[in-house]
């Protein structure tokens, strides 16, 4: 009799779990299939905010995530700890910085404003990161919020009205995991034990969120350890759904298991998806919190981030630009400067770019290649381009020189990177790794994406061997160092005072190239009309490898008020811009030439 009741136990624990199973299918099928609101599509340019506790030290090292500050001190990070203790003093802790974080100059209608004039049409407030501070009066985060402690003030509800009364959306990002909760502490406490966490503290936290401000995006994060169904993320989302309305929208960073929302490549060279909205997301500098140990070279020019976004549109996506405040509330001199100068570019060339949708060429490419002298090979580029004009992702490098040895021993080499290297000592091969990493958009600052490899060579004392060193990075993260050992020393970098230029040995350093493709010219097609927008501007004319236009066909440059004479021949448009001249330029950044097809 107890193994009969056992076995009906068992079947209807199966049943429901199936139920329950099938029940979330159709859940996860549902908000798969609701239309994205077309204001999403639409709008294209989106601004990121990116300011808590982690704004007061705003620092990290170069390529940082300085919003990771906390995790730094929790791993160990000897950058953060010695700046703490030094600024700070030898007791304070991360919980201290809340006595500094006053907002003092925070004036949400002047960032409405600021955001209104840059041409963004919707608004991104982080309000709570992974340190879990709030940037509201959250009743489940008594004194480690806005309200009760720092500002004294409801950051998200006062930017949210005047956001709002800019006439743009406003949205929230939206931490799902916390580094230093007690009922689940992310990456320290077994993934699969949060489920108090999320049943006790996250949903109902979620809940007061988007009860209280009804944000038309919610962008999730700190999902990647845990499953959609350990997050309850469908559950969620359509609760959102019908609790904000027609106007919501959410992106993918909801757990294994699930697909929804758009999609958020982060400091990436973009994707090209049209069937789908997403948006690249990437500050103005290397971080998304303001890091003050940046070097003002990080921060770009007005043309690279013009032309960055321009070629988001062209392939179907959008931009989330991101803003990193300082802790009394002011926006940075010169991020304020970026944003204005592309709202300034948008406000001729909008026609191109608001409502656009991709046009069946999306863009010319051309080969580029950049030449220099490395000292050695050490670099951690993380989400960025090795030199100025080559791509993030999807570039090359070839090192070339001579190797001279300290001694003559066996040496080990070994080459650390995150996509494929190989290395060729006196024309023959030492090392060939052909390990990929899987890039994870989300977790970038705990990704591990580097793989080391060794091989070993007989060198000769003062002996000048030919050295050849190759690398191809493919997605997100970009890291390469080539480590060598000795008889008498341990594994170090190879230094500069082994490599040189030239067998004369009076040049030290290899000679780097490194290529990528270029874009040019991006397309995109909008209300019946045909926009190429030109990254280089043309003196003479414009070429363009497109179908042939009707004869009565008109072609314009967006801010100069005349149409400009063009022809059609071998399977090419030319558009004669030789008699416009140089105070008639509406922009030095990029140029619209506009074809009423």
């Amino acid at each position: 009799m107890k193994s009969f009741y056992i076995f009906i136990l068992a079947t209807f624990l199966s049943f429901s779990v199936q139920a329950q199973r099938g029940d979330r299918e159709k859940l996860i099928k549902k908000i798969q299939d609701r239309p994205y609101p077309q204001w999403f599509k639409d709008a294209k340019l989106g601004i990121f905010v990116h300011w808590g506790l982690y704004s007061v030290p705003s620092y990290g090292s170069k390529e940082s995530y300085s919003e990771w500050f906390l995790k730094g001190l929790m791993d160990g990070d000897s950058t953060r700890i010695n700046f703490m203790r030094d600024t700070y003093g030898q007791n304070f802790t991360y919980n201290d910085f809340t006595s500094y974080f006053k907002a003092e100059l925070f004036d949400p209608q002047e960032w409405a404003s600021l955001f209104h004039e840059a041409g963004a049409k919707y608004v991104v407030l982080v309000s709570k990161h992974h340190d879990g501070y709030t940037l509201w009066p959250s009743k489940f985060n008594k004194n480690w919020n806005s309200v009760d402690t720092g500002p004294k003030r409801d950051i998200v509800g006062e930017l949210s009205e005047a956001v709002r009364d800019e006439g743009l959306k406003m949205g929230l990002y939206y931490s799902l995991a916390e580094w230093n909760h007690p009922l689940h502490r992310w990456y320290t406490d077994p993934n699969d034990s949060i489920a108090r966490y999320v049943d006790e503290y996250m949903i109902p936290q979620f809940k007061e969120l988007v009860s209280t401000y009804k944000p038309s995006v919610i962008f999730a994060d700190g999902e990647w350890f845990n499953t959609a169904g350990q997050w309850h993320a469908a559950e969620l989302i359509d609760w959102y759904y019908t609790t904000v309305g027609s106007d919501a929208i959410v992106n993918n960073r909801w757990g294994h298991g699930i697909d929804v929302g758009f999609l958020t490549p982060e400091y990436s060279s973009g994707i090209a998806v049209t069937d789908r909205p997403w948006a690249e997301v990437r500050g103005i500098g290397r971080s998304f919190g303001l890091n003050r140990n940046e070097d003002l070279a990080a921060y770009g020019t007005s043309k690279e981030l013009i032309q960055r976004f321009i070629m988001t549109v062209a392939n179907g996506g959008g931009m989330i630009l991101n803003v990193g405040p300082k802790a009394d509330g002011q926006i940075p001199l010169i991020q304020q400067e970026r944003l204005l100068q592309l709202g300034e570019w948008l406000n001729v060339n909008g026609s191109a770019i608001y409502g656009a949708k991709p046009y069946t060429i999306t863009h010319e490419e051309e080969p580029i290649s950049i030449q220099r002298i490395d000292s050695n090979i050490h670099f951690n580029w993380v989400r960025n381009s090795p030199a100025r004009g080559i791509r993030e992702d999807d570039f090359s490098a070839e090192w070339n020189g001579y190797i001279v040895a300290p001694e003559s021993a066996e040496y080990v080499f070994e080459i650390k990177a995150d996509d494929g290297a190989a290395i060729y000592i006196d024309n023959e091969l030492v090392i060939n790794q052909n390990y990929t990493a899987e890039s994870n958009e989300a977790e970038v600052m705990g990704a591990n994406t580097s793989a080391s490899t060794t091989g070993k060579v007989r060198l000769e004392k003062g002996q000048a061997y030919p050295i050849r060193v190759q690398y191809n990075e493919k997605k997100q993260n970009a890291e390469i160092t080539l480590f060598w050992t000795g008889k008498t020393f341990d594994k170090e970098v190879v230094p500069s005072s082994a490599l040189f230029t030239n067998k004369a040995l009076t040049e030290p350093g290899l000679k780097v190239t490194y290529k990528s493709m270029r874009t040019h010219i991006c397309y995109t097609r909008n209300h019946g009309k045909l926009y190429a927008i030109s990254f280089d501007w043309p003196e003479d004319e414009l070429v363009l490898s497109i179908p042939k236009p009707a004869p009565s066909v008109k072609v314009s440059l967006l801010g100069v008020d005349r149409d400009l004479p063009w022809k059609y021949e071998n399977g090419k448009l030319y558009i004669n811009t030789s008699e416009v001249t140089y105070e008639e330029l509406p922009s030095h950044d990029a140029w619209t030439f506009e074809i009423s097809m």
